[in-house]
Order: C-alpha cells, then structure tokens, then sequence
C-alpha cells in the first residue's frame, strides 16, 4: 500500500447483515448493534463494540465493528467505522447536511474520540446500550474523559441522548469478552 494511502476493512461476515430490514425503535436498533458486537468476538474479528447509524425511517445507513488490533488503528472503534462507511455511502462528511435525520446506536457509551467525533458526524440521535463505567468494570479498556455534562453538550448541539437500552444484554457481551479471556483482537 503506498504510504499516501490509508485502508480499512469491516470483516467479511459484516455483509451477512440484513440491511434491508427496517428497525422500528429504539430497542431493535440498540439490538443489532449488541448484536454485532458479540459477532465481532465470537468470530475473533474485533473488540467488543458494535454501531449501525440509522435513517429517521429504522433502515440501515451503515453498520461498524471494533477494527482495532486488526487494522493496526486506534480510531478503527465500531462508532468511527460506522461513521465513515455512512459517510462513504452518502458521499459527505457531515451525515445530516442533506436535511434527513440520522440515529447513530451503540452497544456502549461512546469512548472519548467518538463522542467527539459524533458532533461533526452529523447525527441527530444517540442510542447506547452498555455504560462507560460498564465498560471499564467488565474489561480492560479505558473509556476516556468526557466532560461532566457530556449528555447536555450532545444535546446543546441537536444530539438527542438516551441511554441504558437493553443494557443488562450489553453488559453480558462484555463478561461474555471476559470469559474468553479479555483477548484483543
């Protein structure tokens, strides 16, 4: 790969996502991306982190997995690669210039780096699963700071927060990463 470049990959089983399904709530949404978290590991492929980002309507814009270890890129969180595979898709950076509305689901609460990269993402909603605090009690990863109001400065900036969806089934992809050994992909 010449040194100008920069790739990376999904995993292959990715294409095996139904994307033509429409996920009519909150909880279907929040659902898929759990479950594409526990995939990520049990298919040995990634860390423990799911996202899909979602049209007002509850269809797939795009879905990510954690890529970490595999690529050799600490930005290659599930939030990230699904942010730039919605952003290649619909050919702009920033997801909601277009007027439509999109909703970004996540197994667990955003890391510092997506947090932040959710203001310039252009989304409008953020579904989470699992808790930082979760997170870093479950596993060895570290969260990352995040202001102390960090749900009221998503919504100062139009990003409509709701947290704790299915949360216990979140949690349980985490001890599930436990009991395979914490192994980082």
């Amino acid at each position: 790969m010449p040194a100008n470049e920069i790739r990376l990959a999904l995993p292959d089983w990715i294409d095996t996502v139904d994307t033509d399904r429409v996920y009519a709530d909150d909880e279907a949404r929040v659902a898929l991306a759990i479950r594409l978290a526990r995939r990520n590991i049990e298919e040995r492929s990634g860390g423990p982190f799911g996202a899909a980002i979602f049209d007002d309507a509850g269809r797939i814009v795009a879905v990510g997995v954690n890529r970490v270890l595999p690529e050799r890129y600490s930005a290659a969180h599930a939030e990230m690669m699904a942010f730039m595979a919605a952003q290649a898709r619909v050919g702009r950076a920033r997801l909601n210039d277009d007027g439509a509305r999109y909703i970004l689901a996540t197994s667990a609460q955003p890391c510092a780096m997506c947090y932040g990269a959710s203001f310039w993402a252009g989304i409008d909603g953020l579904l989470i699963g699992a808790r930082s605090a979760d997170v870093m009690e479950l596993s060895e990863f570290e969260e990352g700071p995040l202001p102390a109001d960090w749900v009221g400065e998503l919504e100062k900036r139009g990003i409509a927060v709701r947290r704790d969806i299915l949360r216990d089934e979140a949690r349980d992809v985490f001890t599930l990463y436990s009991n395979l050994g914490g192994q980082r992909y």
